[in-house]
């Protein structure tokens, strides 16, 4: 039977974080979450729009249990910032999902210096579950979902020695290669996980093809160039709707029978419910080791897996 938001298990009680809360897949999943009784931390950079997103599931939803937190993913100091506020309120996180993210845009840097999509969608999101990782573990059984997208599949691995691609940038490479970390990210955490005997998961998720304001806004900058117009009507006219493109990370975050290391999308690929989808990329170990060692040397921030006693 296919997955719907009324599947949903009681989550009165439990604590979830999601980036990137205030618009598209990151306020549906909030509101779901919401929905189902769990306290949401929304984190967000732009805090107008979070404060209207917040009025939007209250308006909806007149018990959902809510707050604000201020996350800019482009800055570490920020990330450090949100994720001490965060422990500070909740010692324990059950849900954190990793939702965030940039697309295809114009060669831009973060306020530490990476390339912007990499140093958002990934850097940002990396230093963020470490810093949370003593309230994840702190959890009975926390699940981290990470959010990626098809096109992982045609991502190449980020070089350890130009993590900027400078000289050789390419607004759709970049997105493909910070998409492909997101991915890696989320299996070689549920590797380490899995290693140190612990209770927590990591999955993964990818929305599909969703009508939200993430196409509208790359072909707006321009940095999607001919293709930007492509997908933005594509989106418009052929896309699913912002809530049936969450389910896929909604599901993976809330079902009781989602595993660690599995891999959540749509069924038809870039359409229909969600469902567990097979890991097509190979040599994903040597990607993931390399990965982790670019990440920690890259931000100076380590993940410590016994944060949780």
């Amino acid at each position: 039977m296919p997955w719907h938001y009324t599947d949903m298990p009681d989550l009165t009680g439990l604590v979830a974080v999601v980036t990137g809360a205030n618009g598209g897949l990151g306020l549906e999943s909030t509101k779901a979450l919401a929905g189902s009784g769990a306290h949401v931390v929304m984190a967000a950079r732009n805090q107008v729009k979070a404060k209207e997103a917040f009025e939007d599931v209250v308006a909806g939803n007149p018990d959902a249990s809510l707050e604000i937190i201020e996350l800019d993913l482009g800055s570490q100091s920020s990330v450090v910032a949100a994720a001490a506020r965060i422990l500070g309120a909740h010692p324990k996180v059950d849900i954190l999902m990793n939702n965030a993210g940039l697309m295809a845009m114009p060669e831009r840097r973060t306020e530490d210096g990476w390339e912007m999509q990499l140093g958002v969608n990934h850097f940002g999101h990396w230093t963020f579950t470490a810093k949370l990782l003593p309230g994840l573990l702190a959890a009975e059984a926390a699940r981290v979902v990470t959010v990626t997208s098809t096109a992982h599949l045609f991502g190449r691995p980020a070089d350890p020695g130009n993590i900027n691609m400078d000289g050789i940038y390419d607004p759709w490479g970049a997105y493909g290669r910070a998409k492909l970390a997101n991915y890696l990210f989320g299996l070689g955490l549920q590797d380490r996980f899995e290693r140190h005997d612990l209770a927590a998961q990591s999955l993964v998720a990818h929305p599909g093809l969703a009508h939200t304001n993430l196409q509208v806004h790359t072909n707006a900058e321009g940095g999607a160039g001919s293709s930007g117009p492509f997908w933005e009507w594509m989106a418009a006219k052929t896309g699913m709707d912002a809530d049936d493109g969450a389910r896929s990370q909604v599901r993976a975050a809330t079902d009781p029978a989602a595993e660690g290391g599995e891999f959540y999308g749509p069924r038809w690929g870039n359409f229909g419910a969600p469902v567990s989808k097979p890991i097509l990329r190979r040599g994903n170990a040597a990607d993931i080791d390399a990965l982790w060692e670019y990440s920690e040397r890259e931000t100076g921030i380590s993940f410590d897996f016994g944060a949780g006693g």
